[in-house]
C-alpha cells in the first residue's frame, strides 16, 4: 500500500494538535491538510502546512479524515466524509452511543445523523476484529477508555459482583475540557485545587461506559462515576473499586490482567506492589494499570492514560491503522 493520505478536522484543538504531531511522524501517512476556522492561514505547528477553513478542505485529496470537532458538527462532517468515499475516524461523542435515544439521554439534544448509528466502538484491545477494514469508527472518550481498559479482564471473566456498584473515582488534567477557555479551567480556579464535577451518575460518559461494559458482561451493577479536575495539563487516572463474586479471589486478579494484556503493546500491567501514576502514561500512547488486592472479594485498580493520547489522538491513529489493515502500533511506538 502507498502512503495513506490523511486530513485532520479541528487540527488546532488540544487533541487535534496531538493528531497532527502523530500523523506527521507516521511512516505510512501523508498529512494533506489540517483545518481550523479560528487559525485559518496560520502555520500548522511542526509541519509545512497552513490551517485551512473546514469548508475549504478537499476530501477528494485524502483517504481518511480524523475528526477532532465539537459534538454535532462532527457527525455532519462524518456524513460528508462517507459520502465522499473516505474513511472516517471520529473523536467526538456523536457516534459512540448505539441509538439516537441513548445519545439524547446523555447529551440532551437529538442526534444529528441517526443513520450513522450504531458505529464500531474504537477500543482496539476489546473490539479489534470489528475495527479491521471499517469505514467509520467512533473513538472512545478519555474517561471511558481508561475505565473500560481497567475493567475489561474482570468483565470478560464475569467476576464482578452483580449486587454491588462499580465505583470509579477519576481525575483528569485540564486539557480534557478542550482548548476553549472557561471559568472552570481558568488558571486561578484550577491552581492548587482539586475540583469534583458531575459526580455520581450525571456525567455524560456514564452511558457510554455502561453500554460498552454491558456488551461484555450484562449482569454488572451500575457505574458510580466521580470525575475531578486536576491542576495539571494532561494525564488521566481512573481509580476503580470492585467487589468480586465467588468466581475469583482478589489475589488472582493480577495474574488475570497480566495474562489478558500480556500481548498488548499499548497496555502495561505493573508488578504487584507498584502503583500506576500519571508519569507512567503522560506523553505516551499507553494505558498503564496497577492492581491492589484489598480484601478477598475487593480489589482496587488504577488505570492511567494520557487523556490526549490513548484517551484521544493516538487511539484514533491506532483505529486508523486497523481500518487500513496495517500494524496497529505503527507510528505509536
Amino acid at each position: 500500500m502507498s502512503g495513506i493520505r490523511a486530513g485532520v478536522f479541528g487540527g488546532s484543538g488540544y487533541a487535534g494538535l496531538d493528531l497532527v504531531e502523530i500523523l506527521h511522524g507516521h511512516p505510512r501517512v501523508d498529512l494533506v491538510f489540517a483545518t481550523s476556522n479560528t487559525y485559518a492561514g496560520e502555520a500548522v505547528p511542526g509541519t509545512a502546512l497552513t490551517y485551512v477553513p473546514s469548508a475549504d478542505a478537499d476530501m477528494e485529496q485524502v483517504d481518511v479524515i480524523l475528526l477532532a470537532l465539537p459534538h454535532r458538527a462532527s457527525a455532519e462532517m462524518a456524513r460528508r466524509g462517507l459520502d465522499a468515499r473516505v474513511k472516517v475516524v471520529d473523536l467526538s461523542a456523536d457516534l459512540r452511543l448505539d441509538t439516537p435515544e441513548a445519545y439524547e439521554m446523555s447529551y440532551h439534544t437529538p442526534h444529528p445523523h441517526p443513520d450513522l448509528l450504531p458505529t464500531p466502538y474504537g477500543l482496539p484491545e476489546i473490539n479489534r476484529e470489528k475495527l479491521a477494514g471499517a469505514e467509520l469508527v467512533a473513538t472512545p472518550g478519555c474517561y471511558p477508555t481508561t475505565t473500560l481498559l481497567g475493567l475489561y479482564p474482570l468483565l470478560q471473566c464475569e467476576a464482578i459482583c452483580r449486587d454491588a456498584p462499580i465505583i470509579v473515582d477519576a481525575k483528569s488534567g485540564v486539557t480534557g475540557a478542550g482548548r476553549k477557555p472557561s471559568l472552570t479551567t481558568h488558571f486561578a480556579e484550577v491552581y492548587s485545587n482539586l475540583i469534583p464535577y458531575k459526580t455520581g451518575r450525571s456525567h455524560r460518559h456514564v452511558g457510554e461506559m455502561e453500554q460498552e461494559a454491558r456488551k461484555i458482561d450484562d449482569k454488572i451493577g451500575p457505574i458510580i462515576f466521580c470525575p475531578h479536575l486536576l491542576p495539571v495539563d494532561r494525564g488521566l487516572m481512573s481509580s476503580i473499586y470492585i467487589s468480586l463474586n465467588e468466581t475469583l479471589d482478589s489475589s488472582q486478579v493480577h495474574d488475570l490482567y497480566a495474562e489478558i494484556y500480556g500481548g498488548e503493546a499499548l497496555v502495561d500491567v505493573l508488578p504487584l506492589g507498584e502503583q500506576a501514576t500519571l508519569k507512567h502514561a503522560v506523553k505516551t500512547n499507553k494505558c498503564v494499570i496497577s492492581i491492589t488486592p484489598v480484601l478477598p472479594r475487593q480489589v482496587h485498580i488504577s488505570s492511567v492514560t494520557d487523556n490526549l493520547r490513548k484517551g484521544a489522538a493516538s487511539q484514533a491513529v491506532q483505529n486508523m491503522n486497523l481500518m487500513f489493515g496495517i500494524d496497529e502500533t505503527l507510528g505509536l511506538i
